[in-house]
């Protein structure tokens, strides 16, 4: 394992309507995701975080508590946080990479067709809205 010391940024967007610790536990699970973080990667402490965006202790020890519940993470005494090994987690990682390259493609044709950003908004919206109805 790496140990090392990642560079994730936390933020937290307060008129989102979404619990801090969520917000924070959706963010490491995102990094995961798309490969920022990886096995063996330490989080912040939480007194880094707290400088970091302002927030409660026992907010991101909340946090914290979750993805470890989650199995995305686990406390280690005297360490810290570390990013757990999660095969579910890499698969994930390649999901969304694909899926991100696929979408940049689909961007660069559609704005080569002449859609601006709030015209290909628009159409992911309607594609959106019309897998909700046909999957309901």
């Amino acid at each position: 394992m790496s140990e090392k010391q990642p560079n994730i940024h936390f933020r937290l967007e307060p008129r989102s309507g979404i619990a801090p610790y969520r917000q924070l536990v959706d963010q490491v699970r995102q990094a995961i995701e798309f490969g920022r973080l990886r096995s063996g990667d330490q989080l912040p402490s939480v007194r880094e975080v707290v400088t970091q965006v302002t927030i409660n202790p026992n907010t991101v020890h909340r946090a914290y508590r979750e993805l470890e519940h989650l199995g995305l993470a686990e406390g280690r005494l005297g360490l810290g946080t570390f990013i757990t090994q999660n095969p579910d987690a890499h698969t994930t990682a390649v999901g969304y990479a694909e899926l991100s390259r696929q979408l940049q493609l689909w961007a660069h044709r559609a704005r080569a067709a002449g859609l601006v950003d709030d015209d290909m908004l628009e159409l992911l919206r309607r594609i959106l809205n019309h897998d909700q109805r046909v999957i309901s």
